[in-house]
């Protein structure tokens, strides 16, 4: 192996990532993407945000109705927040193990186990008529979501990287958020379509004692069969992707084997000799994964995280909160639209630009420009406020709402940046799985102190004037500048794994 393929910092998508490096004389041609398996992979992780996004229309509703807050409407969004800290909570306690299990096992074993689980939670929160019982059906949710959370991250992170190569990893990953987008704006679309069905449709469920009985079953029940459709495309058709010699074979776990094929097959395993490409290619112990490389992409991806979770939980806040008191005053059916436009462009955008702006650019780049959009990005919050203060929710106050819709995607193109860090930053294929999941532990912590910090720095910032009426964003903007400073370790070319 040469001297150059020992460098820390060979790129791993090409030469294309370094435009500008006098060594790199040819352009690599791109190898075909695995397209079968890739829109395998697409279909598998439809899953996770059809399951997250579908409550959330009716999530306040569930709540009045079964009477945990009795009349008081002040206490809704409490309780609501007590379902989505606990989901976030159990998902940061198992993602870890969830995906060390996977490089030890196999991805698909794994995935099997989450895809039923996920199906079953989500059957359960549907069917629940108390506030324990929801609490029980959404930690359940989270705790299969860390391996769920396994199937989006292992996607993207582990079994993408491994379907694939330098010359078409980056187009791989462009592919990655249609399934997020999809979900996105079909998600909310089922909870508000299909909850209480007996009272929306009563030609067609009114007499219909079941779903009287359990208004939100219905809309539950359309990710769940879903997962469980998904669950039988992926034991038949997704192939495993995971290396090393403990990878289970599903085929050999459902046959039926006599004494004489097990002895046969223990005596062939035995003769085989042991590689050397095997020994380097074992999942190492977790203590070994605790290297800088890993550390400074667990903090880039953490960051992302607590700058996006942060916008996207004030921002339809914002959009709801009287002009008046700094915000915009739309109703739930303009917020849902708006959202809804983000779902969609951020779909287009991620096929159609990402792999061309990441070749341009290179991942360090990206990375750093999309995590500096976050910047305009917070700061229409206080020009939208000013704009609706002064002429209402005018033409020009949706035409900067729409803005900050589109800039907003640049914080989604430095996932896919962010992501082939990781995927480099393993010691060696065999611990793509446990790296992804110590990553995804980092995010999980984010994700559940985001959300209730942002908002209650919103809340505090609209009701007590002393701390200045838009400190909320003001807080915002300095995080996005510790987050490019965490940028900044990232090396200018990704990683190579495993030197």
């Amino acid at each position: 192996m040469s001297s150059r393929n020992d460098d820390e910092t060979e790129p791993l998508l090409g030469p294309r990532d370094d435009r500008n490096d006098p060594h790199d004389h040819q352009i690599q041609k791109r190898t075909p993407l695995p397209y079968a398996q890739l829109y395998i992979v697409l279909f598998l992780q439809l899953a996770e945000p059809l399951t997250s996004q579908v409550i959330y229309p009716f999530a306040p509703q569930l709540i009045r109705d079964i009477g945990i807050t009795n009349g008081d409407e002040t206490k809704v969004g409490y309780y609501v927040g007590i379902m989505q800290s606990l989901f976030f909570f159990t998902q940061a306690l198992t993602v870890l193990h969830w995906s060390r299990m996977s490089d030890h096992i196999g991805r698909k074993p794994v995935i099997l186990c989450g895809l039923l689980g996920l199906s079953m939670s989500m059957y359960c929160f549907g069917m629940s008529r108390t506030f324990w019982g929801l609490v029980l059906s959404r930690s359940l949710n989270g705790a299969l979501n860390g391996n769920i959370g396994v199937i989006k991250r292992l996607v993207e992170c582990c079994m993408i990287a491994e379907m694939t190569d330098q010359t078409n990893l980056a187009q791989a990953y462009a592919y990655m958020p249609m399934a997020w987008s999809t979900g996105g704006v079909l998600g909310p679309i089922i909870g508000g379509f299909l909850a209480r069905p007996a009272e929306r449709f009563p030609v067609l469920f009114g007499n219909n004692t079941f779903l009287r009985t359990y208004p939100y079953f219905l809309p539950c029940a359309v990710p769940a069969t879903y997962s469980l459709l998904a669950w039988v495309v992926t034991l038949i058709f997704l192939k495993e992707t995971a290396v090393g010699p403990s990878v289970i074979s599903i085929s050999r776990v459902f046959r039926r084997r006599d004494a004489e094929t097990i002895k046969r097959e223990a005596l062939l395993e035995a003769a085989k000799p042991l590689t050397p490409i095997m020994e380097s290619e074992r999942a190492i112990p977790l203590r070994g994964l605790m290297t800088r490389r890993v550390a400074v992409a667990a903090s880039n991806y953490a960051a992302l995280s607590l700058i996006d979770i942060a916008f996207r939980a004030i921002q339809p806040v914002f959009m709801a909160t009287p002009i008046e008191l700094g915000g915009l005053g739309l109703s739930t059916a303009r917020i849902g639209n708006l959202l809804s436009i983000f779902g969609v462009l951020n779909g287009i955008f991620q096929v159609f630009f990402f792999s061309r702006v990441h070749d341009y650019l290179g991942s360090k780049m990206m990375h750093t420009v999309g995590i500096a959009s976050a910047i305009p990005t917070l700061a229409t919050f206080p020009l939208l406020s000013y704009l609706a203060r002064r002429q209402g929710v005018s033409m020009l106050v949706m035409a900067v709402a729409v803005l900050q819709i589109v800039l907003s995607i640049g914080l989604s193109f430095s996932y896919g940046a962010v992501f082939i860090y990781i995927s480099a930053a393993a010691p060696n294929r065999a611990s793509l799985g446990a790296t992804n999941g110590l990553c995804q532990l980092s995010v999980s912590l984010m994700r559940t102190i985001g959300p209730a910090a942002a908002n209650s720095l919103f809340s505090l910032s609209m009701r007590n004037g002393m701390f200045g009426e838009w400190m909320v964003y003001y807080v915002l903007m300095a995080t996005t500048c510790v987050a490019l400073w965490v940028a900044a370790l990232l090396p200018r070319r990704p990683w190579v794994v495993g030197a």
